[in-house]
C-alpha cells in the first residue's frame, strides 16, 4: 500500500483558524506583524546582544495603540477585548522571547489596576501605560522565598498618610525599563494566615530610597530585562495602595490564572515557530545524497511534534474560551501550564537534534529558542507548584 498523502503541504498545518479569534484580531494582528518586521526583526539580535529592548521600542508601540489596548477608551485605551493581548503575546514571541516584557506589562501588570485600583490611580497611571511612558513590573519573588510568596520579608509599615517600604525583590521581568513596579509588601507580619498579611503598592521607581541592583545575566531571553529591585525607606503614599490592605495575596492569585494560561499560550506558539523552522530545515539540509526529511525517523518526530502542539493549541483556546466567560477552569489551566511548557522545553531539544551541528550553533534561531524556553516551566509559579494545585483540587 502507498503512503503517499493527498493532503495539502505539511504547512498548512500551521495556517488553521483559531475558532478564539475574530476576523478584527486578525486583522490587528497583520497590522502588528508589519510593526514588528520594520521596528524589532531588524533590530532583536542587537538587543539580544545588548540585554535590552531599548526603552524607545515600547514609545513606538505606544503610539501605534499596540499596548493595552484592553484598556477603557476614557483612560486612553481601545477598549478591545483581552484576546488581542494574546494576539500581541503571540506575535511578540514569535520574533523571540526577549520581547516577552510588552506581554507582561499589557496582560498581566496592568489589568490589575484595571480592576483593583482606585479612580484616583487610573487616572493617574493608566493613559501613560497606554501611551508607552510608563511600563510596569510586578514584583513579587524575593532571594529568600522563590514560590513561598506567604513567606515574604519586604515591609511596608504606616507612618501617617505614607508606608515606608523596605526590603528586596529578584528576578523581575521589567526591573530596567519600568518606570512603575506593582510591590507585594507585607504589611502585616502577624496575620494568621500569614499571606493574610500581603498587599500590593504602586512604587514609582524615582522615589527616594528605591534603587536597582544588578540587571542580571540569564540562560535565555537576554533582551528580556531582568533586575534585582532594592527598597531602603521608600515613602509612598497610602493611596498608592492598590485595592484593599491585606487582599494582596487574593488579587495575585486572581490575576495568576490569566498569567498562566498566557504562558501556556506562549508556550504553543514558540512550539509552532521551532517546529516550523525545523521542517524547513530537514527539508533543505541533505545528508546520504537526500533531504533529511525523507528519513523515516525524522518524519516520526515531526508527526509526533506536530501532534503534541495541535494538542496543546486546542486545549489553550477552549480554555482561553472558558475563562472569558469566567467558567472555573483553575484546574485545567494549571494542566495546561505544566504539560504545555514541559512540552515546549523538550521541543527545543528535538528540534535541535534535528539541525545536527547546526543546531548548536548561534546564527541558528533554534539555539537561542533552545535557551529560551527552558525558564517556561519556572515562570507563573513552577511546574510543580501546577502539579501540586491539580493534586489539590482534585480533593488529594
Amino acid at each position: 500500500m502507498s503512503t503517499a498523502s493527498t493532503n495539502k503541504p505539511s504547512m498548512d498545518f500551521f495556517k488553521k483558524k483559531n475558532k478564539f479569534y475574530t476576523q478584527e484580531h486578525e486583522m490587528f494582528r497583520t497590522s502588528l506583524q508589519k510593526f514588528l518586521e520594520k521596528e524589532a526583526v531588524p533590530y532583536f539580535e542587537q538587543w539580544e546582544e545588548e540585554g535590552i529592548v531599548p526603552r524607545e521600542f515600547y514609545y513606538k508601540l505606544g503610539e501605534q495603540g499596540f499596548l493595552c489596548p484592553q484598556v477603557d477608551p476614557k483612560y486612553g485605551g481601545l477598549g478591545l477585548d483581552f484576546g488581542f493581548n494574546f494576539v500581541l503575546m503571540e506575535e511578540l514571541l514569535r520574533v523571540g522571547g526577549g520581547l516577552g516584557g510588552a506581554a507582561l506589562h499589557n496582560g498581566i501588570v496592568v489589568p490589575y489596576l484595571e480592576h483593583f485600583g482606585s479612580e484616583e490611580l487610573k487616572q493617574k497611571y493608566l493613559p501613560k501605560c497606554v501611551s508607552g511612558e510608563i511600563i510596569t513590573a510586578v514584583a513579587m519573588t524575593e532571594p529568600g522565598s522563590g514560590s513561598d510568596l506567604a513567606s515574604m520579608s519586604t515591609r511596608a509599615v504606616k507612618d501617617g498618610d505614607h508606608y515606608i517600604i523596605n526590603g528586596a525583590k529578584t528576578f523581575i521581568t521589567n526591573g530596567f525599563n519600568a518606570e512603575l513596579i506593582f510591590l507585594a509588601v507585607k504589611t502585616d507580619p502577624n496575620a494568621v494566615p500569614a499571606h493574610k498579611g500581603i498587599s500590593i503598592i504602586l512604587v514609582d521607581t524615582d522615589t527616594p530610597g528605591f534603587s536597582r541592583g544588578r540587571k542580571l545575566k540569564k540562560l535565555g531571553r537576554h533582551s528580556q530585562d531582568t533586575a534585582e529591585l532594592i527598597f531602603e525607606d521608600v515613602r509612598v503614599p497610602v493611596s498608592n495602595l492598590l485595592g484593599e490592605e491585606g487582599k494582596g495575596f487574593y488579587y495575585l492569585m486572581n490575576k495568576l490564572r490569566q498569567e498562566r494560561l498566557m504562558v501556556a499560550g506562549s508556550a504553543v506558539t514558540v512550539a509552532e515557530e521551532m517546529l516550523k523552522q525545523t521542517i524547513n530545515y530537514v527539508k533543505e539540509r541533505k545528508a546520504f545524497g537526500k533531504p533529511i526529511s525523507s528519513f523515516q525517523n525524522t518524519q516520526f518526530e515531526i508527526a509526533e511534534m506536530a501532534t503534541e502542539i495541535s494538542l496543546a493549541r486546542t486545549f489553550v483556546e477552549d480554555l482561553s474560551i472558558r475563562h472569558f466567560k469566567d467558567e472555573p477552569v483553575d484546574t485545567e489551566v494549571a494542566m495546561a501550564k505544566w504539560w504545555i511548557t514541559d512540552m515546549t522545553r523538550r521541543m527545543s531539544a528535538r528540534c535541535l537534534q534535528l539541525h545536527g551541528g547546526y543546531g548548536f550553533m548561534e546564527e541558528y534561531d533554534i539555539a537561542r529558542r533552545y535557551r529560551d524556553s527552558a525558564v517556561m516551566p519556572i515562570v507563573a509559579g513552577s511546574n510543580e507548584i501546577m502539579k501540586t494545585i491539580i493534586a489539590k483540587n482534585m480533593g488529594l
